[in-house]
């Protein structure tokens, strides 16, 4: 794992803040509040996790507000947008993201974790290496049920044929 130092949240916004005067674009209250909530925790946040946070600080913006910043914040590259197969999408800052990490997502609850795998990386030149491929991006997601679903018996609906089709 880095033991590089994790990027604060007001420098984040700064960043934030450059690219947005780079664009030509104002630098508003309502953009830095969704920036600042985003940044200033972990996790994969939804718009409606972002609206409910930045109402209980008293913010009172709409979902096409937050979803425009969000749209700013994905274009500068700070933050990435993720799609855990829900109907909707999630955000997680990019500055404070370990390499190598991936995420479990629970096909019943919508559980979203992550774990480590600091091999990784170096798994990723290897391959594209022997391949001769250049990647932009890498993402592992493993799907499943979470345990708390296992022990409360949750199954998933088998799709798809159950056997086998020989074709001769």
């Amino acid at each position: 794992m880095s033991t590089t130092a994790t990027p604060s949240a007001d420098s984040q916004l700064r960043l934030f803040a450059r690219f947005l005067r780079e664009e030509g674009l104002p630098v508003t209250a309502q953009r830095a509040a969704v920036a600042e909530t985003l940044f200033s925790s972990e996790g994969h946040w939804s718009v409606e996790d972002l609206e409910n946070a930045l109402r209980e600080r008293g913010e009172k913006l709409g979902k096409a507000t937050i979803y425009r910043t969000l749209d700013l914040l994905v274009k500068s590259r700070l933050v990435e947008e993720l799609d855990f197969g829900e109907g909707f999408k999630r955000y997680e800052h990019r500055l404070t993201r370990r390499m190598g990490h991936a995420h479990l997502v629970c096909q019943a609850c919508g559980k979203v974790e992550e774990f480590q795998i600091d091999e990784m990386p170096a798994i990723e030149a290897r391959i594209a290496r022997e391949a001769g491929f250049r990647p932009t991006r890498t993402r592992l997601q493993i799907r499943g049920l979470c345990s708390t679903c296992r022990e409360k018996g949750v199954t998933l609906p088998q799709q798809g044929l159950l056997c086998p089709i020989e074709v001769a």
